[in-house]
């Protein structure tokens, strides 16, 4: 049981992370070194809580979130730049969260990106479709709802792991559904030839 508890914390702190990685990995870290929820001492993921490299993570995917700013929703270099970022930000932070306890990290490794590609998806595809209603001065606030939904997506996996479950089970349910309305939308189209 404690396994599948340490898998479902790291897989919503991967999916967290897919969402806006920033936050989520400086959550993390900082909950690491107060030991509350996790604790990569002792580990091959101490790393995770050090202080470089959580500043050289914030300020990598700040850049690219930031640079990729305002571009089209197909992927671009930068765009391909961030996602690399999450998955690996992702596996990271699901094995970590496995090696806390002395669990093997393969299932985080292999699951941490899936869950962080997840989380990019869903979200780049909601904001993307929520932005093209706003008023340019109402869509400039999208990017605190990112990062504030990022950060609770993060601390509530970190906190209470279950939840993790409902992260990553509406991370889904928004990107099946974006889906479908697209198809639905062109499916119309076709209707009025």
């Amino acid at each position: 049981m404690e396994f599948v508890l340490d898998l479902l914390q790291g897989i919503g702190i991967a999916a967290a992370v897919g969402i806006r990685p920033m936050l989520p990995v400086l959550l993390a870290g900082a909950l690491a070194t107060q030991d509350l929820g996790l604790d990569f001492d002792g580990t091959d993921f101490a790393f995770l809580e050090s202080w470089p490299f959580l500043l050289g993570a914030v300020l990598v995917t700040a850049a690219l979130v930031y640079a990729g700013r305002g571009r089209p929703v197909k992927p671009r270099p930068l765009v391909w730049a961030l996602i690399a970022a999450c998955l690996v930000l992702g596996a990271l932070e699901a094995a970590g969260s496995l090696a806390d306890r002395g669990h093997t990290i393969i299932p985080g490794v292999v699951l941490g990106p899936a869950a962080a590609a997840l989380g990019f998806f869903a979200a780049r595809d909601l904001f993307a479709r929520v932005r093209r209603r706003l008023d340019p001065d109402a869509a400039a606030a999208l990017p605190v709802y990112a990062e504030s939904a990022a950060l609770v997506g993060a601390g509530l996996s970190i906190l209470f792991p279950p939840l993790a479950l409902l992260v990553v089970a509406g991370l889904a349910w928004l990107l099946i559904g974006g889906r479908r309305r697209e198809g639905e939308k062109y499916a119309g189209l076709r209707i009025l030839r």
